[in-house]
Order: C-alpha cells, then sequence, then structure tokens
C-alpha cells in the first residue's frame, strides 16, 4: 500500500485545503467519502492506495498527484454541474414521494376513526356461521330442503283438516326453506352441493321407508343431527332479537306516555290519581310480602282473598273481573299451586306485567294470553320445592285495562278434601294453613266461591270461611255455574242460597255469576254475553223470584268488591301507619343503643363494599415482586417435589453400581411424565398461598371490619375451587425440563457452592425429619425420661435392642446396602433372643429402614462436606474425579430445574393465572350479588338483621305515607 497525502488549491489562493480519507477500500472501484475523489487510486504496480492522516509535509502537489489519475481538470466542471442538477431533480423525487406515504398514513387513521364509530357488530360472528361454516351450512339446508319437499309426506291424519290447509302449510314451509337457503348461498359464496340430488333423495326415501340399511341409517341419523343443530342456532339468533325487541317495546312505552302528556298539557286529574293509587298499595303489598313474616303487622293491610273448593270456579271468577284468561286451566287436576297476587288497575290500554319483569303483555292478543299463561304456570312449577305440591312464595302481577276496578285480589289454592297418590303427604293440611293465614287478617276481605252445580252439603270452605269470619263482615259469598245449577237443582234452593238461609255461615252479600259454558277456548267477552243472556231468561227473575238484579252478572260483584276494598282501606290505613312508625321508633332507637358509631348498612351495601375490598386484593397481588414470586414458587416446588427426588432417584441410584446412569434414566422419566404436573400444581398453590396471605393481611389494617370474613372466604374458596391451569403450560414446561436436565456439568464455582449448599440444606432437613420417626420408634432418651418422668413402652424397649443389633451391623461394614440379608437377619435374631427378645424379620426390617436412612444421610453430609472444595478437580477431571461427588452434580440439576421452571411459572401467574383469577372471583361475586339466600347466609350477626329490618320497615312507613297522601288528595 502507499501512503498518499492530498494538497489541492482552490482559485488558485494560497490556502491549502486538505482531503482525507481513513478508508481502507477494496479493488472493486467503489466511491470514497471525499467529494474530491470519485473512482479508486492505484500505484505503479496495480495495487490499490490506501488513505491515512499524515502530517502536512508529506503532502503532493495536484501535478504530482495527477499522475495517479486523481486529480479533476477543469474540463470536468461541466460534468459535476450536470451531476448537481440531478442530485437536486432525485430529491426532488424523495420529496414527493414522502408525501405520498405521509397522506397514506394520514388517510389510514382517518379510516381508522371512521370505522371505530360505527356499532359494535361482533356479536354477530358468535350467532352466525363464518367462513367455511356458511358453506356446510348451505350445502345442508339444500339438503334438506331437495329432502323435505319431494320425500317427507305428510300424516294422513292431517286430511281431516282438508287440503286447503295442507297446501298452505307446504307452501308456507316451502318458501320458508327456501329463502333459509337463498340467505345461506349469499353468505357462503354459492357454496356447491358435494351430492346429487337424487342421491340424497334416494337415501332419505330409504330412511323414511324402515331404514332397511345400515349406511342410510346412519345418513339419516346425521341428517337429524344437522337439523337440530341449525335449529339451536336459530332459536339463539331468535332470542337476542327477542331481547332486543322487549327493549324497544319498552322505549315504545316511555314515549307513549311522554306523547300523552305533552298532548293533554294538563294537570293531574283526580281521575290519573286513582290510577296511581292502587299501584302505590300494591307497592306497599309487595314490599310487607319480603318483610319478616313473624311480624303480624305485614298481614294486616286489606286485600280481597279468593278462596273456594277445587275446581269451584274461583279462578275464573278472578278472570272474569280481570276481563282477560290470565290463568293456566287443566282439566280436573290442580293448577292454582301457590298464591297469586293480581292487582288491578284502570288503563288505556289491556296489559298485563309480573312484578320482576318490564315485559308487558297484550291481553288483547291471543297468542301474549298464551305466553302469559304459560309463563304463571312455569312460575307455579318453579316455586314448588322439595317435593312439595303447593307452595307459600307469591307470584305477584299486575292487570291494566279500560274499566277494571282497583283493587287487589289474591288467588289461593283450591281447598281439597281427597290427596291423590301423586300429591305430597301434607297437601291437604298446608292448603288450610295458607286459607287460614289469609283469612285471619282481621282487614282481609273473604272471597267465598261456591259451586253451584254440586250439593252445597259438599261444600268445605264454607264452614271455613264461617271460622275465620262467624259474623260475616268481611264475607262476600259468590255461587258459580248457576246455569248449570238451575238445570240440576231447585230455583228455591238456589234462592235460599243468595239469601242467606241455606247456609250457617253469614256475609256481607251474595252474588251469582256464570263463569262460563265449560268451553276453555271462549273468550271473556263470549262468556260475559252468555252470562247476560242466562240471567236475562233466567227462572230466577219470575215473578215469584227474590233475586234483585245487583245480586247477578260479574260486574255487579266487581263493583261491590272493590266498593267494599277501598272503604277497608280508608278505614284501617292510618292505623297500620301508625303502628309502622311505632315500629320505626323502637328499631332507630335499638340501633343508636348497639352501634352508636355507624350508619344503617343493609346486605346489598355491605356486599358492595365486600366486594370492593376482594377486588383491590386482587389488584395488590399483580403489585407482587418478580423476585418475591421466584422464591415462593421456589419453596413451593421443592416442598412438593423433595420427597420424590430422595425415594425415588437419589435413594435408588445410590444402591445401584453405576450411580451416573440410573439418575439418567430417573431424571428423564420424571420430567416426561410426574415433574411437569407437580410444577404446575405446584405453581397453582404459590399463587393461592400469596392470595391468602394478602387477605390475611388485610385482616390486620386497623380498618378491618370482620363482618365480611366470611363473604370474602367463600369468594376466595369458590374462585379457587372453579381455577384450572392452563393445559398447554404442562406440555411447555415438560420441553423447558428436559432440555435443562440435558446439561451435566457444572460451569463455574458459584454453582458449584450453590449445589453443595442445596445438597447440605436437603440432607440435613431429611436427615431432621428421619431423626424424629426414630425417636417415635424408639421412644424419650434417658435425659428426657428423669426430667419429664416418662418411661419406655414394652415395644420402644424392644425396638432398642434391635436398634443396637443394627448397629453393630453397620459399623461392621460402613458402605453396607440399603438391605439386609437372610444371614444378618438371623443373626440379629439369635443375638436379641439371647437377650430373651423374641421378634419376627419384619420387625426387623421395619427398625432397619430408618436406621439405615441417618446412616446413608450422614454419609451424604461428608460426601458434600468433602466436595465443598474440589471443583478444581472436578473441572479438571470431571466424572473420573478422585472425590466422588456425584451427589452434588445430581442436586445441581435439580435445582438449574427449579430454577427453569419456577421462572416460567412466574411468567405463567402475572402474564395469565392471576389475570384469570380475576376474572373468576369478579363471576363469582356478580353470582353472589344475585343470590339473596347466599348473601344473607354469609352476611349474619345482630348488626346486619336489625339494619336489614330498620331499612325495611322505614321503606315500608314511607311508602305507607305517600299512599295516604294520596288517598286524601282524592277525597
Amino acid at each position: 500500500m502507499l501512503r498518499v497525502c492530498i494538497n489541492k488549491s482552490h482559485r488558485e489562493t494560497a490556502q491549502r485545503v486538505t482531503y482525507l480519507c481513513t478508508k481502507v477500500i477494496c479493488s472493486n472501484h467503489s466511491t470514497l467519502c471525499n467529494k474530491a475523489v470519485r473512482r479508486l487510486p492505484y500505484d505503479e504496480h496495480g495495487r490499490p492506495v490506501q488513505f491515512q492522516q499524515c502530517a502536512p509535509a508529506d503532502f503532493l502537489s495536484p501535478q504530482q498527484f495527477g499522475r495517479y489519475g486523481w486529480y479533476a481538470p477543469p474540463s470536468r466542471k461541466y460534468g459535476m454541474l450536470v451531476v448537481r442538477i440531478l442530485r437536486g431533480a432525485l430529491k426532488l423525487r424523495y420529496i414527493v414521494l414522502g408525501g405520498a406515504i405521509g397522506g397514506g398514513v394520514s388517510l389510514s387513521k382517518k379510516y381508522e376513526e371512521w370505522k371505530d364509530g360505527l356499532p359494535d357488530m361482533k356479536w354477530l360472528d358468535d350467532v352466525l356461521p363464518q367462513g367455511d361454516k356458511w358453506g356446510t351450512f348451505s350445502k345442508k339446508l339444500m339438503e334438506i330442503s331437495s329432502v323435505m319437499k319431494d320425500v317427507v309426506q305428510i300424516d294422513p291424519k292431517l286430511k281431516e283438516l282438508g287440503e286447503e290447509k295442507v297446501a298452505e302449510w307446504k307452501m308456507w314451509f316451502d318458501n320458508r326453506l327456501d329463502d333459509a337457503i337463498e340467505a345461506a348461498d349469499y353468505q357462503g359464496n354459492n357454496a356447491s352441493i358435494t351430492e346429487s340430488k337424487d342421491d340424497i333423495k334416494s337415501k332419505a326415501s330409504v330412511s323414511a321407508l324402515g331404514l332397511s340399511n345400515d349406511d342410510s341409517k346412519k345418513k339419516y341419523e346425521n341428517l337429524q343431527t344437522q337439523v337440530e343443530t341449525l335449529q339451536t342456532e336459530i332459536m339463539n339468533v331468535q332470542i337476542k332479537y327477542q331481547k332486543e325487541l322487549e327493549k324497544m317495546e319498552k322505549e315504545n312505552r316511555e314515549l307513549r306516555q311522554q306523547y300523552l302528556i305533552l298532548k293533554t298539557n294538563k294537570k293531574t286529574t283526580a281521575k290519573k290519581i286513582k290510577k296511581s293509587l292502587i299501584d302505590m298499595y300494591s307497592e306497599v303489598l309487595d314490599e310487607l310480602s319480603g318483610y319478616d313474616t313473624s311480624y303480624s303487622m305485614a298481614d294486616h293491610l286489606p286485600r280481597v282473598v279468593v278462596v273456594g273448593d277445587q275446581s269451584s270456579g274461583k279462578t275464573s271468577v278472578l278472570e272474569s273481573i280481570a276481563k282477560a284468561r290470565i290463568f293456566p286451566r287443566g282439566s280436573g287436576e290442580m293448577m292454582t299451586r301457590a298464591p297469586v297476587k293480581v292487582t288491578l288497575a284502570e288503563g288505556p290500554y289491556h296489559v298485563a306485567q309480573f312484578r320482576d319483569s318490564d315485559r308487558e303483555y297484550d291481553l288483547n292478543k291471543e297468542s301474549d294470553l298464551a305466553e302469559l299463561r304459560r309463563e304463571v304456570e312455569l312460575r307455579m312449577r318453579a316455586s314448588v320445592r322439595g317435593g312439595k305440591t303447593v307452595s307459600n312464595e307469591v307470584i305477584s302481577m299486575t292487570v291494566k285495562g279500560p274499566g277494571l276496578q282497583r283493587m287487589v285480589l289474591v288467588d289461593l289454592p283450591g281447598i281439597i278434601s281427597t290427596m291423590t297418590v301423586d300429591m305430597a303427604a301434607d297437601t291437604k293440611d298446608s292448603i288450610h294453613q295458607m286459607t287460614k293465614h289469609y283469612m285471619s287478617n282481621p282487614n282481609a276481605i273473604i272471597l267465598c266461591i261456591q259451586d253451584g252445580s254440586v250439593d252445597a252439603e259438599r261444600s268445605n270452605v264454607t264452614d271455613l270461611v264461617m271460622q275465620c269470619d262467624p259474623l260475616g263482615r268481611r264475607t262476600i259469598f259468590v255461587l258459580t255455574k248457576v246455569d248449570l245449577a238451575e238445570e240440576l237443582a231447585d230455583p228455591d234452593r238456589i234462592r235460599k242460597i243468595l239469601s242467606g238461609k241455606l247456609f250457617p255461615m253469614k256475609a256481607l252479600g251474595y252474588y251469582a255469576v256464570v263463569t262460563g259454558r265449560g268451553r276453555k277456548d271462549d273468550s271473556i267477552e263470549a262468556i260475559r254475553q252468555y252470562e247476560e243472556d242466562f240471567f236475562k231468561n233466567s227462572k230466577l227473575f219470575h215473578r215469584r223470584g227474590v233475586i234483585m238484579p245487583h245480586q247477578v252478572t260479574s260486574r255487579n260483584l266487581s263493583l261491590a268488591v272493590s266498593d267494599r276494598f277501598w272503604k277497608m282501606v280508608r278505614e284501617t290505613i292510618e292505623q297500620q301507619a301508625d303502628a309502622f312508625k311505632a315500629t320505626r321508633f323502637n328499631l332507630e332507637t335499638e340501633w343508636k343503643n348497639n352501634f352508636p358509631r355507624l350508619r344503617e348498612s343493609g346486605r346489598d351495601e355491605l356486599f358492595d363494599k365486600a366486594k370492593g375490598e376482594i377486588l383491590d386484593e386482587v389488584v395488590t397481588l399483580s403489585q407482587i415482586s418478580a423476585k418475591k414470586w421466584e422464591e415462593a414458587l421456589t419453596e413451593k416446588l421443592w416442598d412438593k417435589l423433595s420427597n420424590y427426588v430422595f425415594e425415588n432417584i437419589y435413594l435408588p441410584a445410590a444402591q445401584s453400581d453405576s450411580f451416573n446412569t440410573m439418575v439418567d434414566i430417573k431424571l428423564r422419566q420424571w420430567a416426561e411424565q410426574a415433574l411437569p404436573a407437580k410444577s404446575v400444581e405446584a405453581g397453582w398453590e404459590a399463587l393461592q398461598n400469596e392470595f391468602i396471605n394478602l387477605m390475611e393481611k388485610a385482616k390486620k389494617s386497623p380498618d378491618h371490619d370482620d363482618i365480611f370474613d366470611s363473604l370474602k372466604g367463600a369468594v376466595v374458596d369458590e374462585a379457587i375451587r372453579r381455577h384450572s391451569w392452563e393445559d398447554k403450560a404442562i406440555d411447555m414446561l415438560r420441553v423447558i425440563q428436559l432440555n435443562t436436565l440435558e446439561d451435566r456439568f457444572v460451569h463455574d464455582k458459584t454453582e458449584w457452592d450453590q449445589a453443595v449448599k442445596f445438597l447440605d440444606t436437603s440432607v440435613r432437613a431429611k436427615l431432621a425429619h428421619t431423626e424424629e420417626t426414630l425417636n417415635e420408634m424408639l421412644g424419650p432418651g434417658q435425659f428426657t425420661r428423669l426430667t419429664h418422668w416418662k418411661s419406655l413402652t414394652e415395644d420402644q424397649s424392644k425396638r432398642r435392642y434391635v436398634k443396637t443389633e443394627l448397629d453393630k451391623v453397620l459399623k461392621n461394614d460402613d458402605k453396607h446396602l440399603p438391605t439386609l440379608s437372610y444371614d444378618e437377619l438371623t443373626t440379629v435374631r439369635k443375638n436379641l433372643q439371647r437377650d430373651g427378645i423374641e421378634v419376627d424379620t419384619d420387625y426387623i426390617r421395619q427398625t432397619w429402614f430408618p436406621v439405615y436412612r441417618r446412616h446413608f444421610l450422614k454419609q451424604a453430609l461428608h460426601r458434600a462436606n468433602d466436595c465443598r472444595k474440589a471443583y478444581y478437580l472436578y473441572s479438571q477431571q470431571g466424572a473420573e474425579c478422585e472425590i466422588s461427588c456425584s451427589d452434588v452434580v445430581l442436586f445441581w440439576r435439580i435445582q438449574q430445574v427449579i430454577k427453569v421452571t419456577s421462572n416460567a411459572l412466574r411468567q405463567q401467574v402475572i402474564n395469565r393465572e392471576a389475570r384469570r383469577l380475576d376474572k373468576e372471583i369478579k363471576e363469582v361475586l356478580d353470582e353472589f350479588s344475585d343470590d339473596e339466600e347466599k348473601k344473607a347466609q354469609l352476611l349474619t350477626g345482630k348488626r346486619v338483621t336489625l339494619a336489614e329490618e330498620l331499612i325495611k320497615v322505614r321503606h315500608i312507613q314511607e311508602k305507607l305515607e305517600e299512599f295516604i297522601n294520596s288517598l286524601n288528595q282524592e277525597k
């Protein structure tokens, strides 16, 4: 290489500008970094020149440097100008390109913002099939279409309905099926059908004709399964749309109410107050139904109690008053299994609604009526638990409509005289007790229903009513099925019943009604028209009749019951409100005396507070440091694995001639089978322990409230019971552990010292455990016996003699095998017999096991101590080291496995398991928040029960005062 320095003059001045380049250049004509140098220089021998920094004295003139081809003559200045122009053009290209890229990025951001503003339609991905599923969906629908159109035969029984009905049904089914196929083809990009129509028809035909062929049977069964799956998916879609529809209906009702208010633009009239009065009163009764039933005042507010024998027509009377067939019907079987509280109110639309639901049923639509009856039946059956036939749980509903009389009625199960085999043993007594409970309310109006088509002497209800209301001051008697009674009985007998001269019971009034012609499909309008026609033409109104017109028809009955109901309400409501005021004052006084510095918090408020504290502890769990996690995981891992390491790896390998080979085999088997699962178990227990420790630590804080302890413990236990570690973690750990165990050489002195310490600590812990076992077997020592006045049992004395003989065996052979030979057993037995001790060989082996274990562990401690400073020999000689340190290498390998496992588990806990546990705790809390029985079970104590009672009484008393104010305004 030549050492060249350049000195070039600019504008023929004395200024000397130095161009230096310190790069080493290859011989490929590369461009140098200096502007004045454009091509690679060579010397006389064709070798590349290396530029290095040099002193000014070594500079060459331009003429001297020119022979190397490096000097740029003036003729090349024009070329350099062209180059500069091209460079500017290139810069312009980059500016334009950068602007285009920036504009694209800005447009992309605008598109993302627009996309985020769209409504979330991800729920459709869970409902509608995607991708290949649309192809399968389309294929199956077309298979069903071809089969159902041409193969499926209509049941001959349908011909009785007429050919026109059958054709209409087939046309409807074909249209719906074609629509579904077209939609599936559109979504699935016209997925093709793999089988021809003729094949499908033939297979379906064979199946329909008896399924003689096994293959066709399987095909048909698969087709049925696919149809059921499609039906389930369609049903899920319908449920989602139904929920949206209910939400829209609710919004529509609110908008309709606002429209009516704006349209009238008037103040609230007295009529509107009347509409709301019954709703307010019904709310008070609903609150009382959830109040403590032992408090008798809860049953002293007026209501109309409908009682009667089973199948006497009491439910039909209630439906006639409500002007809708709202209850399920049966053929002689018990249908009313629980009390049904029906609140009647006047309103512009004839609708029904359950207390705990937002849905309104349009009673002018037969479909809504059918759904309402089905819902009532389902609620009744759901209320019956534990093998019971009837239930005390109240089903509360409201019926509003034009012309309805405002009142609250309670329909009770019918009184029975004989029980059937499918009823519970206490059904009859339960119904009697329930009926007496409602009628014993001194302010309840008893609507006594008597079947006019049966003999009066067979009545059970009249005697029961007479016991509860002997003077008849709050009883209204109703004779049903008068149309049948007039045909079967003497009209004079009916007149006696309605005039109060046949039964010994007394009543405020007597009424006769007709509840239908025995047809289930008759509407209320048809029944009322039939009732009016009957009484117009009835013999009861002949010239000799004594029945007054106001004693007949359901309309007159409802007017009389409503008038009596409101009269009873006005007479008693003030008294009931005063009673609740006194109860509230007593409860508030008791609270101030017991808990003067605490606010009255009910179960719901306490649960919300406990929920916040639990979730705070979960957040604290994520703040535990990585070092603390690894320490906890390492400790738990060794606690889980130590027994297996000693019993199944270390001790068996020590008994074999080839320690290292046996260790390799045992470790590999362990890593492939039990180790990953045990590691996951240890990680889960470590997570559980850390969370429980945080909960226990929170209990020691000064702000801790022990009223939440039971709830927190139940939530944590339930979440832990549900939690399971991810399955893929076991496979991941198996790979890591197998790779770690392949390393059989200790790399440095630090790791060697750590392994020796680990071996020493582990062996000492195992030795201490073995010593405890021997102490239990041999009994206390002489010093302990003298100081604590203890003595040896007979078995402990024998064990001591056996141990003495076994110690002699180990003393003679310091490297004895773990088992005793037959000769050694015989020798020990004979020596003991000379001392007068008789033992069998099993007894000797049982004593030998801990004795040898202690001997082996002590030797292991000696080897560990010898290996402390043997790392240099081990690193030089490896397995051929003069000092046997295979024990240290084994425990080093185990220590490395524990390290990598704890690190992997720590990452899994922080990144996945802690979050999954947080999610499961939230799910448990949400479930508990909806379970009132669970909250009552977990949040207990006088503080909770007293606060709950005070809150309820205060709430009921406030509602009563609000109702009384509105009632006074109406007056």
